[in-house]
């Protein structure tokens, strides 16, 4: 028998690295078996460490949007490098990076470049309390934001009760101003509100979730969220690390405006696309609020990468390629065929399966209807998804290990990878 490849370099890996990976999920442990090691990338593809393709379903958990290798974006990567890595000091990039941003997103006059999708949503909390002289926050369960102690919370037993930490290291009182609802469920935002609007700094969320899976904020709990946090003089902050440029050229956001008239958030959390694969994300808000940062504020944040030259290239020609005319229209009518694809498989199998997508993120789940909140997504039949996962991953389809995780189509997947992750499905669902 041949040893494979991926089997000797994870057990490497996990002599030196908590669990052998440098961040949770990529261990397959909710799945199991063996982590795949990527060894290349190009298009919609990867190779792992024994040479075999995969079509790539994650790109990076999503900042992938054109595909791996798009030479546009190479080119502008290798001659920023060409200049230098980091300076700590400012540069024209980073300006231009910001124009973008802010002519992209009307909800943004003022921004802010860091370096990672937490450290955004940090920044942006640690803003709103500072900007409001308040202490709560509200968040939903099932909406990630980063691995920040306050936001590390699960709801407690009661209508908005304090939260209980979902890590150890993070001491009671560090999330004890923090209020855990249920996502889409308005009778519990409007009671939470009503005891404790007056203390409230914001409310965060992710008006489409990608963290349970594929989860849409529905326009009723959208419209009540704004109504409710302009009543009480609450920041309302939009985390769009994940669906910012991915769902739609002005993100989730856009396509709440266009439903809602006059809608949009006071903060935003952007990252992944504005980094085209590299480690850059941004908050951004009006210039009231964004003007209370140092230096000319007091609320204090700061970050030696913030910014880096490289990073920024690489995300400035990320979002030139993005705004191409028919972009957005092309990527969510293939998005659209592979959920569409999947489904009709499942069907014509009998078995319970249902999707959605959005621009170039989507999501399954093995339920007969789409779920609202965490709780109806963890019905989910686990043991049949980790089934489906390793089949998709033997016929050499890459989709994230774990149920709860959304997916993300780029521009460079084809008519034919979806064709071929559709049989791949039908296979499965034919012999399940």
């Amino acid at each position: 028998m041949t040893t494979s490849r991926n089997d000797v370099l994870f057990e490497r890996a996990k002599k030196l690295i908590p669990g052998g990976v440098n961040s949770p999920v990529r261990a397959f442990k909710a799945v199991g078996g063996t982590p795949r090691f990527v060894q290349r990338a190009q298009g919609a593809y990867f190779w792992d460490a024994d040479g075999k393709r995969y079509i790539d379903y994650i790109g990076s958990w999503g900042p992938m949007i054109l595909g791996h290798g798009h030479s546009g974006v190479i080119e502008a990567v290798q001659k920023a490098m060409m200049d230098g890595f980091s300076f700590g000091a400012p540069t024209e990039r980073e300006v231009e990076l910001a124009e973008e941003i802010v002519k992209l997103v009307p909800s943004i006059e003022m921004v802010r470049l860091v370096s990672s999708g937490t450290e955004a949503a940090m920044s942006a909390l640690r803003l709103a309390r500072g900007a409001t002289g308040r202490s709560k926050i509200i968040k939903f369960e099932g909406c990630y934001h980063g691995h920040t102690d306050a936001l590390l919370v699960k709801a407690g037993s009661g209508l908005a009760t304090f939260g209980n930490p979902t890590s150890a290291g993070v001491p009671p009182e560090a999330v004890q101003h923090t209020l855990v609802l249920e996502y889409n469920n308005i009778a519990q935002l409007e009671e939470c509100f009503a005891l404790h609007g007056k203390q409230l700094a914001c409310l965060m969320m992710e008006p489409i979730c990608g963290n349970m899976n594929f989860v849409r904020a529905t326009l009723p709990f959208m419209k009540r969220c704004r109504e409710l946090c302009t009543a009480y003089g609450a920041l309302l902050i939009f985390d769009e690390v994940m669906t910012g440029f991915r769902v739609a050229l002005g993100g989730a956001q856009s396509l709440y405006a266009e439903l809602i008239p006059g809608f949009k958030p006071d903060m935003t959390a952007l990252g992944k696309v504005i980094g085209g694969g590299m480690p850059l994300a941004a908050f951004g808000g009006s210039k009231a609020v964004m003007e209370m940062l140092a230096p000319l504020g007091a609320v204090y944040q700061a970050g030696t990468l913030s910014g880096n030259p490289v990073a920024t290239a690489c995300g400035l020609a990320t979002l030139r390629e993005v705004q191409k005319p028919g972009f957005y229209e092309a990527l969510a009518e293939r998005t659209r065929s592979l959920v569409t694809g999947l489904t009709a498989a499942a069907n014509k199998a009998g078995v319970p399966f249902c999707g959605d997508s959005q621009g170039g993120m989507f999501g399954f789940f093995l339920l007969g209807q789409l779920p609202q909140n965490y709780a109806t997504v963890m019905t989910t039949d686990s043991p049949a998804f980790n089934r489906f996962f390793h089949a998709m991953l033997d016929k050499g389809v890459y989709y994230a290990p774990a149920l709860y995780e959304a997916g993300f189509v780029s521009a460079a997947h084809t008519a034919a990878d979806i064709e071929a992750t559709v049989d791949a499905a039908t296979q499965f669902f034919a012999h399940r």
